[in-house]
């Protein structure tokens, strides 16, 4: 991707810096991009309590997701979302408001699909007059949830075959003929699925932070990455079965990759998502109509935005005008790094 040298004009010692690749995919780059949007979203907070959900398909369904990623993510967005937007207009009387984030992984890089949900307890009445004020230790039922949850996915996944839109590919392809569709139906439709929705302990300041790792990077960060030798990568999680204890995984490197790109989400496929007073099309003009109805004043808190510099700065506490090794000196930018696709070009070229 290229990059740069600096020299440092006090101790003369050198530098070399190269770009981020800015792939949302990429477990190191967008750090600066993550702590812009939390630093947004938690501007954006309501004064009530807010309340953490998590809506999980069932694994019998990793293999067709894999095969039919934009399909079937999208009816795990409109499923959940869907859902909770009846609820609120079921038992609240108006329109709740929330922030979806999915997660396609578990602790060990296998897939996992599930969207996590931030949402207030409360709703904005129809007319925009009234707030209708939650329970503060008490969202919706839980196994309610889950039922109209399960009954909106597997209608749309039977639309969706109905219509053709599935691909037969992968290793559950026998899934999706039709005689063993209708086995797979019976069975989603028997089973329990996983939905979960419990107060923050914390506040939804501390589920921002967490879904925050995620936002702008997949699967894997490098601190978790323990080595990597002998064509082998070892990497720490979390064994929740085992009162969460820290473990250490070791995979081949082709394997370890393969499970890293199982994650990689199709072109333009929007990873965050926001619903019903929330939606990002009317989400300023509801929020200053919320704050207002709460007491607070309409304006949203001022919002930082800093350059690079000033969050490295911020979050950090690196000067990136200043010398690292000996603290004093300023850096003088000497020789610019071309990309390396700007080799290969020119290396064609001349050949």
């Amino acid at each position: 991707m290229g990059g740069h040298k600096e020299v440092c004009l006090a101790c003369g010692d050198v530098l070399h810096a190269y770009n981020s690749c800015r792939n949302r995919h990429c477990p190191k780059c967008q750090t600066l991009t993550k702590a812009q949007w939390l630093s947004d979203r938690k501007s954006e907070l309501l004064p009530l309590p807010y309340f953490h959900c998590v809506f999980t398909l069932p694994h019998v369904l990793n293999g067709i997701v894999l095969a039919n990623k934009r399909v079937l993510l999208s009816m795990l967005f409109s499923a959940a979302s869907q859902t909770l937007l009846e609820f609120g207009r079921n038992n609240l009387g108006g329109k709740v408001g929330f922030t979806m984030v999915l997660h396609t992984w578990d602790q060990q890089l296998g897939p996992h699909f599930h969207v996590h949900c931030v949402i207030p307890a409360g709703a904005l009445s129809d007319d925009k007059k009234r707030w209708i004020e939650g329970r503060s230790d008490y969202l919706f039922p839980v196994k309610a949830l889950s039922v109209v949850f399960r009954g909106k996915f597997v209608d749309a996944l039977e639309q969706a075959f109905a219509k053709g839109e599935l691909n037969a590919t992968g290793s559950d392809a026998d899934d999706v003929a039709s005689e063993r569709f209708s086995s797979l139906v019976q069975r989603l439709r028997t089973v329990d699925w996983v939905v979960y929705a419990k107060k923050p302990f914390a506040g939804p300041e501390q589920v921002l932070d967490y879904l925050g790792r995620y936002t702008h990077r997949v699967a894997i960060s490098n601190n978790r990455i323990l080595d990597v030798n002998d064509n082998q990568v070892s990497f720490s999680y979390r064994d929740r079965r085992h009162g969460n204890s820290s473990c250490t995984a070791t995979l081949d490197a082709h394997t370890f990759i393969a499970r890293f790109l199982l994650h990689v989400l199709p072109d333009g496929f929007m990873r965050i998502r926001h619903y019903g007073f929330l939606a990002s099309r009317y989400k300023t003009e509801n929020l200053r109509t919320c704050r207002v109805l709460l007491g607070q004043p309409a304006d949203l808190p001022a919002r930082p935005k800093f350059t690079v510099a000033q969050w490295l700065k911020t979050l950090l506490g690196i000067d990136v005008n200043r010398c690292p090794a000996c603290g004093k000196g300023p850096l003088q930018r000497t020789r610019l790094y071309p990309r390396l696709a700007a080799y290969q070009e020119k290396s064609i070229d001349t050949s």
